[in-house]
């Protein structure tokens, strides 16, 4: 047998170093959990604020409106930026009839 043992038949002061590394272990997983946890409490409200100002101003991005309407009509309106007046909108029905600024 080792000379780990020699002294501690039931091999209890191995047990004891093992025990002490796993609480160690155990310490430090739930330091840096606890510390992830805190770090994203406070980065949440952070970046939420910071995503609202970017979507109010709309720097670069296209507004995309989406609805539905309860009558039953369905069309598709669409709006270029190559027409002249790019605020003019082209109305499409289903049966392929277009009617507006095509």
């Amino acid at each position: 047998m080792s000379s780990l043992f020699q002294n501690d038949p039931g091999g209890r002061r191995a047990w004891t170093r093992l025990e002490r590394a796993g609480m160690g272990l155990v310490r430090i997983v739930l330091l840096f959990g606890s510390a992830a946890i805190a770090l994203a409490l406070i980065l949440t409200p952070v970046l939420d604020r910071k995503t609202r100002d970017m979507a109010t101003h709309r720097v670069g991005i296209d507004p995309v409106t989406t609805g539905s309407l309860r009558d039953g009509n369905v069309f598709t309106v669409r709006r270029s930026i190559l027409q002249p007046n790019p605020h003019a909108s082209c109305i499409v029905d289903p049966h392929g009839s277009r009617r507006g600024a095509c």
